[in-house]
C-alpha cells in the first residue's frame, strides 16, 4: 500500500513538473520503426515515450498501414510515399522535425529526407542500427505465416521484379559478389543512395546535406544487419566480402554521391559504436546519444531547466521502483 502511495505521488509531481515547461519553440520528432515491428509494440511505445519525457519535445511514432506485415511486404517506396503524406498532413511538424530511425525505417526517413516534396525540413537525423549501405543477408524472420511467406520469397530471385516488388527488404539487400545485378534489379537503395552513374539526382543530395545532424548508431554485437558497420555507411568492396571498408573508403564517400562527406567534413556526423545487439540499446545511452538531439530549445530559463532535471530523475527513480533499468535494452532483437 505505502510503494502504491508514493508512486502516485512520484508521477503526480512528475507530470506537475513537466506541465511548467513551455513547449511553443519545441522540435517535435518522429519515430520510425523496423522491420516486423509496429508503433502499438511495447518496446516501440515505450522508446518512443521515454524520448517524449525527457527531451521535452513532443514524439510520434509513425505507422506505416498495417505495422509488421506491411513492413514485411510494402515495397520500401510506397512506405517512403505513406509517410511523405503523413508528415505533410501534421500540423505539428509544419516548422520542421528530427526524425529517430529504428533499423529499416532509416531507410524510409532517408527516403522522405531525400525525395518528400514540399515536406516540412529535417532538422537531426538519428539513425539507430540503419542498412544505410544494404546488407548481405536478409534479416531474420522467425515462425508464422508472415515469415514463412517471406522465407519462400527469399528463396526466389532477389532482384527479380516480382521480388523486389513484394518484399520490402530485397530494396537493400545488395550483394558484393552481384553488383551489376543489385544495380540493374534492386529498385530502393541504388537510386537513395545515388548508386547509378546516370541517375544520381543532385536534390537528394542537396536534402542530405541540409541536416543539422546525423548521428550514426551501430550496436557492436549486430548480427542482423550483415556487415553491421553498414550502420556507419561501411560496406564490403564491390566483388568481394573482405574486408569491411570504412564509410570513408567507400565510392559513396569518396566521391560524395549524396553528400555524407561534405556533412562529415562540417563536423556534422557522428559515428557511434555501442554495446549491445542489434538495436539493443539502454536507457542510460538513450539519454546520452539520442536524447541531446530532440531536446526542447525553450528550455531557457534556469529555474524551468533545474525543475525539468528534477522531473527526469523522478521519473528514473519511477523506472527504477518499477524494475526498469537503466541498462537494459528497450528494443533488442
Amino acid at each position: 500500500m505505502m510503494i502504491g502511495r508514493q508512486l502516485s505521488i512520484i508521477v503526480l509531481a512528475f507530470v506537475f513538473f513537466i506541465s511548467l515547461i513551455p513547449s511553443s519553440s519545441s522540435i517535435p520528432f518522429i519515430v520510425l520503426h523496423g522491420i516486423a515491428d509496429k508503433c502499438s509494440s511495447k518496446g516501440v511505445s515505450q522508446f518512443t515515450q521515454l524520448l517524449n519525457n525527457w527531451s521535452g519535445s513532443k514524439g510520434h511514432c509513425i505507422e506505416v498501414g498495417n505495422g509488421a506485415w506491411d513492413s514485411w511486404f510494402m515495397t520500401l517506396q510506397e512506405q517512403t510515399e505513406t509517410v511523405c503524406k503523413k508528415v505533410k498532413s501534421m500540423k505539428e511538424l509544419k516548422d520542421g522535425y528530427n526524425i529517430v530511425g529504428l533499423s529499416q525505417g532509416n531507410l524510409i526517413g532517408r527516403g522522405v529526407l531525400e525525395s518528400c516534396d514540399g515536406g516540412p525540413p529535417i532538422k537531426n537525423f538519428i539513425s539507430l542500427a540503419g542498412p544505410h549501405a544494404g546488407t548481405a543477408s536478409v534479416p531474420l524472420c522467425g515462425s508464422g505465416i508472415m515469415c514463412i511467406i517471406a522465407d519462400n520469397l527469399i528463396k526466389l530471385e532477389i532482384y527479380s521484379d516480382y521480388v523486389q516488388t513484394k518484399l520490402a527488404p530485397s530494396g537493400y539487400l545488395k550483394i558484393p559478389t552481384d553488383i551489376p545485378a543489385y544495380l540493374k534489379g534492386c529498385r530502393f537503395l541504388p537510386k537513395l543512395n545515388n548508386e547509378l552513374p546516370n541517375q544520381r539526382n543532385s536534390t537528394y543530395k542537396e536534402r542530405f546535406t541540409s541536416l543539422q545532424n546525423l548521428v550514426l548508431i551501430m550496436f557492436q554485437n549486430d548480427t542482423v544487419l550483415i556487415p553491421k558497420e553498414t550502420s556507419w555507411f561501411g560496406y564490403y568492396p564491390s566483388g568481394a566480402f573482405d574486408p569491411i571498408l570504412p564509410p570513408q573508403e567507400t565510392k559513396l564517400y569518396i566521391e560524395d554521391w549524396i553528400g555524407l562527406r561534405i556533412l562529415d567534413e562540417a563536423g556534422k556526423v557522428r559515428y557511434l559504436g555501442l554495446p549491445g545487439k542489434h538495436l539493443g540499446i539502454s536507457q542510460r545511452d538513450m539519454k546520452k546519444y539520442v536524447v541531446p538531439y530532440l531536446e526542447d530549445k525553450a528550455l531557457t530559463n534556469t529555474k524551468l531547466v533545474e525543475s525539468y532535471k528534477w522531473a527526469s530523475s523522478i521519473w528514473t527513480a519511477v523506472g527504477e521502483l518499477i524494475g526498469l533499468s537503466e541498462d537494459r535494452p528497450l528494443l533488442h532483437k
